[in-house]
C-alpha cells in the first residue's frame, strides 16, 4: 500500500476551557498540510461555549488551502439532536462497550500479558465516563475539498464531560480508517507531518505507532521555549517508558487495529496516553520516533501548574504501581521514579517547577 493509498483520520477532543482562536489555529494547520487528512474526528468533551462550535460550523465556504487552493463546505452545518437515528444508536452502543471495558482494567502479571485476578479500580466519575451518553452529531458532515482532496470533519458532542481518555475512546471507535492520528485543539502541526509518518509506516509496516518531536511555544509560535526530545528506536522507548513517557502523545499517528486490540484509550487522569503505551508494549507493538519536530505545543504557565500538586502526583503513582504489579518495572526503579515525582509534584514551588521543566526536561 502507498502513502497516498493510506486513509487516515485525525482524533481531537474539546472542551469548555479550550480557547475558540486556538482551535481555528488547529484546525487550519490540519488542513495546511502536504498531505491532509481523509477524516477529522472532533469530540465534543461536555458543554463547550457556542464560539467553540461555531469554529467547527463556519468553516468557511471559501477560503485558501495549503497553496492558495479555494475549499469549499457541503452539507448542513446545523447541530442536531439524532435520538433514535442509525447514528445515535451505534455511538450509544459504542459508548456503553468502552464504559464495559474501562469498569476493570486488567493488571498484566509478570509476564506483560494480561491477568483478570487483578485490576485497577476507577471512581464513579471514570466508569460513567461514557455511559449514558445522549450524544449530539452535525445533521450532517462536514466536507472539505481542497485540489480535489476530500476531507470529512465530523463533530460528536457529548452532553457530559467525560475526561479526555473516554472522549478519545469514542474518537477512535467512530474514525472510519486504518490510521489513527492524535491532534490537541491548541496545538500546530507542522505542514509536513502526516506525509512523514504515513511514509515512515510505508517503510515500516511492523510498527504500530509512530511519533516525534515537540517544540513549546508560549503566545508566538516563532517563538520557541523548549523542545521535547525522546528516544527514536523501540528498544530504547522501552527502556525510557520505566521512567518517563517516550511519546509525545500529540505527535502521534497509530494503527487503530493495534489500538482496539490492547484496549483503547481508557480514563487515566493525564495519563491516558502513558498507561496506554505501557499496554501496547506489553502486548508486543512497536513504538517508534522520528526525529524531527511534528507539532508546535502551547506551553504555558498553566499547563506546568496542572502536573503539580497531589491529585497529579497521585496519578502518577497509579501508574507506575501498575507498571510495577505487571512486571514492567522493579520495585528499585518504582522507588525512584516515586522519590524523584515526589519531590517535583509536591515539594516544589510552581516558580521552581517552570525553571525546573525548562532546565531539565526541555532542551
Amino acid at each position: 500500500m502507498t502513502m497516498q493509498e493510506m486513509k487516515f483520520s485525525v482524533i481531537m477532543s474539546i472542551y469548555q476551557n479550550d480557547v475558540p482562536e486556538h482551535l481555528h489555529i488547529a484546525l487550519e494547520s490540519l488542513l495546511n498540510q502536504t498531505r491532509r487528512p481523509d477524516e477529522i474526528v472532533i469530540v465534543g468533551d461536555g458543554p463547550v461555549p457556542a464560539e467553540l462550535e461555531q469554529v467547527i460550523e463556519s468553516l468557511p465556504t471559501e477560503g485558501s488551502g495549503a497553496a492558495g487552493s479555494k475549499f469549499k463546505v457541503q452539507g448542513s452545518n446545523a447541530l442536531k439532536r439524532v435520538q433514535g437515528s442509525k447514528l445515535h444508536t451505534d455511538l450509544t452502543e459504542l459508548t456503553d462497550s468502552i464504559t464495559q471495558t474501562s469498569r476493570s482494567l486488567p493488571l498484566g502479571g509478570a509476564e506483560g500479558g494480561f491477568n483478570s485476578q487483578s485490576s485497577i479500580a476507577f471512581g464513579d466519575d471514570c466508569h460513567d465516563s461514557v455511559n449514558q451518553a445522549s450524544l449530539l452529531t452535525l445533521a450532517a458532515p462536514i466536507i472539505l475539498n481542497l485540489q480535489g482532496h476530500e476531507t470529512m470533519i465530523r463533530y460528536l458532542p457529548q452532553e457530559k464531560n467525560r475526561g479526555l481518555g473516554a472522549a478519545l475512546a469514542i474518537a477512535v471507535e467512530a474514525a472510519q480508517y486504518p490510521y489513527l492520528a492524535r491532534m490537541d485543539a491548541d496545538d500546530i502541526a507542522v505542514p509536513d507531518r502526516f506525509e512523514k509518518q504515513l511514509r515512515f509506516l510505508e517503510q515500516h509496516p511492523d510498527v504500530a505507532a509512530v511519533g516525534g518531536m515537540i517544540e513549546d511555544f508560549s503566545s508566538d509560535p516563532n517563538h520557541v521555549t523548549g523542545r521535547r526530545i525522546v528516544p527514536l528506536e523501540s528498544e530504547d522507548i522501552h527502556r525510557y517508558m520505566r521512567s518517563r513517557n517516550g511519546m509525545n502523545h500529540v505527535t502521534v499517528m497509530f494503527k487503530k487495529e493495534e489500538l482496539l486490540r490492547v484496549g483503547n484509550y481508557q480514563p487515566f487522569h493525564l495519563n491516558e496516553d502513558y498507561y496506554l503505551w505501557v499496554r501496547m508494549i506489553q502486548q508486543g507493538c512497536q513504538l517508534m520516533n522520528i526525529p524531527d519536530v511534528l507539532v508546535r505545543v502551547r506551553a504555558e504557565k498553566e499547563q506546568v501548574d496542572r502536573r503539580g500538586g497531589f491529585p497529579y502526583f497521585r496519578d502518577q503513582y497509579r501508574v507506575f504501581k501498575y507498571m510495577l504489579n505487571t512486571g514492567f518495572i522493579s520495585w528499585p526503579r518504582f522507588l525512584l521514579n516515586i522519590c524523584e515525582r515526589g519531590t517535583v509534584q509536591l515539594l516544589m514551588p510552581l516558580s521552581v517547577r517552570c525553571w525546573f521543566y525548562q532546565r531539565f526536561l526541555r532542551k
